[in-house]
């Protein structure tokens, strides 16, 4: 604690013993990591980072979307049952690739596919599970601004409006 006068912007002096809180010298580390994998190099690149840096339950999620919910980042749900099967294969393939990565580096991780459009499916996620902290990894795109061009849109949403820090890998 930290105790210091303050003034307003015109000079008035308010209480001098006005609590101010000060940081934390180290802020607390995360207990639940969220790693969105969506099969591309920087998702990759992000389990690599969450492994590396967090000594905590690492959850990697994949959300496989439906064909009209539009652009995916993940993978697509196709209308017959061949192309589903085809995504749900891939699903399986890249959370047993993330179970294999985090057992070379002597670690567990919780796989989850869900099914939906990957920013909800996402944010849904961190709200209904404890989640507290994200690391992901960014996209490019030729869609939309400048942030969106930078991180991809389901990165630019998901830092946008998750509840909790998101880490991206790029």
């Amino acid at each position: 604690m930290t105790y210091k006068g303050y003034y307003s912007p015109s000079g008035t002096i308010f209480d001098r013993r006005a609590y101010v809180p000060t940081r934390p010298d180290t802020p607390m580390p995360p207990a639940n990591v969220l790693v969105p994998l969506d099969g591309s190099p920087l998702a990759d690149a992000a389990l690599a980072e969450a492994l590396a840096l967090f000594d905590c339950r690492i959850t990697v999620l994949n959300v496989l979307t439906p064909l009209d919910a539009g652009m995916s980042e993940s993978g697509v749900l196709g209308a017959t049952e061949g192309r589903r099967s085809v995504a749900h294969d891939r699903a399986d393939r890249l959370v047993d690739r993330a179970r294999d990565r985090a057992a070379d580096a002597d670690r567990t991780v919780e796989t989850v596919v869900r099914t939906g459009d990957p920013a909800e499916t996402i944010l849904d996620y961190v709200d209904d599970h404890g989640i507290d902290r994200i690391v992901m990894g960014g996209h490019g795109g030729e869609r939309g601004a400048v942030a969106r061009r930078l991180l991809g849109t389901v990165a630019t949403r998901v830092v946008g409006e998750a509840p909790v820090t998101v880490t991206v890998v790029r």
